[in-house]
């Protein structure tokens, strides 16, 4: 990492050459290094099908170079020109209610269609030809948030597909109505073209196999595309690839970033939930192993469009969000938008700039993340985040079968949200880990609402636990195959139910059964659809009281190997539930001597870094009501240069601080 990035996404499309150039005067003066450009503007580029002028491109490109603003290149292929679809709906994108989009808006047309890939590869192909070697450009971006405003889609095309994709993965058709399970309520198919899309068309509720593989296949299809486009940009150019992705668009993000070089994300996540917000940086520094990720679209103040508005940031919190993401792994921060668009249905969104041209409402809040960069860029370029000792498993797959089986419309997003802030919480340092990552280095590994889990995964699992590391499984966790159906050896899997030394009795609703929880000196209701067990070997670690199954475990423990598995079959809630959580997290947290923690207040976050001689916390309170961090040793404030005292350290509203410590009292933490 050569620098840190402070940037906004830039539409000179919009605007005449005397605006084009004030906002770069007013880009130098405010600090803004990098802006993204290109995402939207195909009809720009192609006004008619076939006849691609990319010298509007270059222009900008040159002007920006000229001035030292590098430029984060983007892919047009979100927007499709009229040209396109107009006489052609067969190629719009169909919702699963059998809607048709309509041009207008973005992501309206169907993405596997193969008029719309041959030209989004021509289109692709013409841009990083012409300018894939010019040195304004610092990083490529493809599309637009993939899958944002949709998900899957149910046309003609993608009808076509699934039954070649549905072949491809069962090869025979006796094969799917096995795994299947089709003889319920007579679905048998006698060939892979009698397969349905679901459609929201049907008395009840399809197949729950059919509806997970039909994501699964969307989700494989998406990936696919930005594939495509990677390969094309590598023809013309060296340098690093992503997209911004996001956690609640329906693409799988680990399969996404399979062929892509570094992670990148969009978040407005709420200042009142600043957990939300690390909890990105958590997720996406893990996505791509060992680089750099980049926040490419966040507010400057708030979001809006015609239909909504948020309601604005106080001030001084953009910096912590800067400085937060900056010191858990982000190379760039990236707003959405520069200049406020006086066109289109995002009019009330904030910017840097308002569309007349004047300082926004949060244009001194910019002004302050960029004086925070600059403080802190030298230390942030010459030292590395600290791997965690913790990890919390983060699942696309698993958010993909909670789409399909949701019960009481509980989703991933909320729960792992919701699950990860009682982690942050312990102040125990962590990482939130794709399925497919290493656990090389980790001493606590906490895998919850993952119906399905991978023989992979699994055996990954299990030699970590013999070889002394302790695994908590659940809730959810091992109740479906891979096709999404019920196992019929052991309710959550054979291979798991014996390793962690139980059988499960029953599984069931939990919540108001009228049972609660005890463990861990607390007593909580619980919830979820909830697994109850017998002990085979295990010892029982948390008992239900009251309701139809009184006085048996919900929390076991075994030992295997060196290490052990923890099985949590129901999810404590409310704020007894959440103290449970926090114990049990911490409990075992101690017992595999994980010390990389703080003692901070709620609502302040500290951050391990380290370089080859000395390790840091970088710490950042982000509620804007102050905080406590508790200093076991005399630290060196590295910004103001000073020495700090052990103790209590008071920090102001939004302050953040770097601290140096003496490796060898690391444990004292």
């Amino acid at each position: 990492m050569k620098k840190l990035y402070h940037g906004a996404a830039f539409y000179p499309e919009l605007w005449d050459e005397k605006t084009i150039k004030e906002d770069i005067r007013l880009m130098k003066k405010t600090g803004i290094n990098i802006v993204r450009v290109g995402e939207f503007i195909w009809s720009k580029l192609e006004r008619n099908e076939g006849e691609v002028d990319i010298s509007y491109l270059k222009y900008i490109l040159d002007l920006l170079y000229r001035n030292d603003i590098e430029v984060i290149m983007c892919t047009p292929t979100p927007t499709p020109p009229i040209w396109f679809t107009h006489n052609h709906e067969e190629r719009l994108h169909v919702d699963s209610k059998g809607r048709k989009m309509v041009h207008g808006s973005r992501q309206h047309v169907c993405t596997n269609n193969e008029k719309f890939r041959k030209a989004s590869r021509n289109i692709v192909e013409n841009i990083a030809k012409e300018v894939g070697k010019h040195p304004a450009i610092a990083l490529w971006q493809l599309d637009n948030e993939f899958k944002c405003h949709i998900s899957e889609c149910f046309c003609e095309t993608c009808k076509e597909e699934w039954h070649k994709w549905l072949e491809k993965r069962y090869v025979t058709i006796d094969n799917l109505n096995k795994k299947w399970g089709t003889l319920i309520w007579s679905e048998l198919y006698q060939s892979f073209n009698q397969v349905p899309q679901p459609f929201e068309s049907t008395p009840f509720i399809h197949n729950s196999s059919l509806s997970t593989m039909y994501r699964i296949f969307h989700r494989e299809k998406i990936a696919e595309f930005a594939s495509e486009q990677a390969d094309i940009i590598r023809k013309y150019s060296k340098t690093t690839i992503t997209t911004n992705a996001g956690l609640e668009f329906t693409t799988d993000n680990e399969l996404l970033f399979e062929n892509l070089d570094v992670a990148g994300y969009d978040t407005y996540a709420s200042h009142e939930t600043p957990h939300a917000f690390t909890l990105n940086c958590d997720i996406w520094r893990n996505i791509k192993k060992g680089k750099n990720y980049w926040l490419l679209e966040t507010s400057t103040s708030h979001t809006g469009a015609l239909d909504r508005h948020a309601e604005v940031h106080p001030n001084g919190y953009l910096a912590s969000e800067a400085v937060a993401t900056y010191a858990l792994g982000g190379e760039g921060f990236i707003y959405w938008l520069w200049r406020q668009q006086p066109y289109g249905c995002e009019q009330s969104h904030s910017a840097v700039i308002s569309a007349w041209g004047k300082p926004s409402v949060g244009y001194k809040n910019v002004l302050e993340v960029e004086r925070a960069r600059k403080r802190v860029e030298e230390f942030m370029i010459n030292t590395e985040y600290t791997q965690a000792e913790l990890a919390v498993a983060y699942s696309d797959m698993a958010k993909t079968f909670l789409l399909t089986e949701s019960h009481k419309k509980d989703q991933y997003r909320g729960l792992i949200t919701d699950f990860y802030n009682n982690v942050l919480k312990t102040g125990i340092h962590r990482d939130m880990i794709p399925e497919g990552f290493s656990l090389d280095g980790y001493k606590l590994l906490i895998t919850p609402f993952m119906y399905y889990l991978s023989p992979e995964y699994f055996e990954r699992a299990k030699k970590f636990v013999e070889e002394g590391g302790v695994w908590i499984v659940g809730p959810l966790t091992g109740g479906r195959t891979k096709e999404h159906t019920v196992n019929i050896d052991a309710a959550l899997g054979k291979n798991l139910e014996e390793l962690a030394g139980v059988e499960t009795l029953y599984t069931y609703p939990m919540e108001n059964s009228g049972a609660t929880g005890e463990a861990f000196g607390e007593k909580a209701p619980l919830k979820l659809w909830s697994a109850v067990f017998k002990l085979n070997g295990a010892k029982a670690i948390g008992i239900l009281k009251g309701g139809i199954t009184d006085g048996e475990a919900f929390i076991t423990e075994n030992k295997v190997g060196k290490g052990k598995v923890i099985m949590l079959g129901s999810l404590p809630y409310g704020e007894d539930g959440d103290r449970m959580l926090q114990k049990m997290i911490d409990y075992y947290a101690k017992e595999v001597n994980i010390y990389v923690r703080a003692e901070v207040s709620e609502g302040t976050i500290s951050i391990p870094r380290h370089d080859d001689e000395n390790i840091y916390e970088v710490v950042v309170n982000m509620d804007g009501k102050g905080g406590n961090v508790l200093i076991p040793i005399e630290v060196f404030d590295v910004l103001e240069k000073v020495n700090i005292p052990k103790g209590e350290l008071r920090l102001g509203r939004y302050e953040y601080k770097i601290l140096k410590l003496n490796k060898n009292n690391r444990k004292s933490k």
